[in-house]
């Protein structure tokens, strides 16, 4: 049997969603071919072959753009079976299967995957069996990686003058313990989250240190849900690689909660923590059940400083509830922080997604402000009630796209002045914001996004 399994696009990174199934399906003797199509062509002979396509679709931006390859597949290869897999499958499962995906595999996907190739090759195409939703705790392999794009073609850590390093990507946990009302883990996990054995997270960094990584991602949704895995993983990476570093996502509640353990992260080498921030307005935060306030922020800065960390804060600076003044408060507290450095320019254009199974729906305001679900968009749409901030919102992604090589610190200082514009208010930034000289912030070459 052959399977073909298509990533359109996993945030720059070489993808643990093509190279963990592949492991499973190639013990049991399935034919598999792995198709980065953020990096390569399209695999039209692959395709052409295959008896079951797969596309991986872990987030918003993936499972856009495998809508219409959906159907080019099925033109091209009517005869092969078609499954999306990830975190986004089982939420958008009507509309992948309206274009054509005959299997839907969500949570811990897997063995789903093994038990679709069996039944395919036992009984052929037939209806689904296999939970659209799996939570059970499985065994995972050491990825396999045969076949996908090297390491140097992903995305790079930067840090000032030294060199750029090479990026391996791991899981060592899926899921997470909290209920955000806005995350899209939340409607597949529930609360719950699962790990990775440590012993083949380890292999597994092994493996991509050997073929040219000097960084590794963690991309668990939540690095802390489960300190006591965690903290032992990174040390054992710096006892056996200790010139490789690391980034790793962390709840602001939990950097408070574990602050104890930071030390241990910088002396691990840990280059970057993300953190989820996404406002500073604890009205806000409090509809998106963020478990943090403004003030819990500021603490995590100051520990950060105190502990010399880095921290790559994240936003959600538009909503329904964003206002003039609060998006000019959000630039007023990062400069303040001294954190311009720090912040994507792209993370200051973010807009509120609101996602099939949203648990922000449940909200009797929410609902006011929202149309029906548009399919295409994977959303359900909403308009602010100041249309000033939805035209912001629309100037200040357009110029972080025009300013997309340009110093973060100079982005800023065009937002600055585009969010004042929109208040009617000038109230330049000092001249010593310029004069200051750039901190040499590490980061990822390609920036968070959904």
């Amino acid at each position: 049997m052959k399977a073909l399994l298509i990533s359109t696009y996993e945030l720059g990174r070489q993808p643990f969603g093509l190279a963990s199934p592949a492991a499973h399906l190639r013990r049991d003797g399935v034919d598999v071919t792995c198709a980065d199509l953020s990096v390569d062509p399209f695999p039209l002979e692959a395709v052409l072959g295959a008896d079951l396509v797969a596309f991986y679709v872990p987030m918003h931006t993936a499972t856009r753009l495998t809508a219409p390859l959906l159907r080019r597949v099925k033109a091209l290869n009517p005869a092969a079976a078609l499954c999306c897999y990830g975190l986004y499958a089982p939420v958008n499962e009507p509309y992948l299967r309206e274009l054509g995906a005959d299997a839907i595999l969500g949570g811990e996907f897997e063995e789903g995957l093994a038990g679709l190739c069996r039944r395919l090759q036992e009984q052929g195409p037939s209806p689904q069996v296999e939970p659209v939703i799996s939570l059970r705790r499985q065994q995972f392999l050491v990825p396999d990686r045969l076949g996908l794009p090297p390491l140097s073609r992903y995305a790079k850590l930067c840090a000032g003058d030294q060199p750029p390093r090479v990026v391996g990507y791991v899981e060592a946990s899926r899921g997470c313990k909290h209920l955000c009302r806005h995350c899209p883990v939340v409607p597949v996990y529930g609360g719950r989250f699962r790990i990775v054995q440590p012993g083949v997270v380890l292999r597994d960094i092994r493996q991509q240190v050997e073929a040219g990584a000097t960084h590794i991602t963690f991309g668990d949704p939540d690095f802390f849900n489960g300190i006591g895995h965690a903290l032992p993983l990174v040390q054992a990476l710096h006892r056996e690689h200790p010139g490789v570093s690391y980034d790793v996502t962390v709840k602001i509640e939990h950097l408070l909660r574990h602050a104890d353990a930071l030390p241990a992260l910088r002396d691990t080498g840990c280059a970057l923590v993300t953190t989820a921030v996404e406002a500073i307005d604890d009205r806000v935060l409090d509809i998106l059940d963020k478990g943090h306030t403004r003030e819990d922020f500021i603490r995590v800065v100051r520990l950060f400083r105190e502990n010399g960390l880095v921290l790559n804060p994240t936003f959600i600076p538009f909503t329904p509830w964003t206002s003039l003044e609060g998006y000019r408060d959000l630039l007023v507290l990062l400069r303040d922080l001294g954190l311009t450095d720090a912040v994507a320019p792209i993370q200051l254009t973010i807009r509120l997604l609101l996602p099939a199974g949203s648990r922000l729906l449940e909200l009797p305001e929410v609902r006011a402000l929202t149309g029906p679900f548009e399919a295409e968009r994977l959303s359900h749409a909403w308009a602010h009630p100041d249309p000033r901030v939805d035209e912001l919102h629309r100037r200040v992604t357009a110029l972080v796209r025009e300013s997309k090589d340009a110093p973060r610190r100079e982005v800023f200082a065009s937002l600055w002045r585009c969010a004042h514009r929109a208040l009617r208010r000038s109230d330049p930034l000092p001249e010593s914001y310029f004069l200051r000289p750039p901190a040499a912030i590490p980061y990822l070459t390609e920036p968070w996004y959904c």
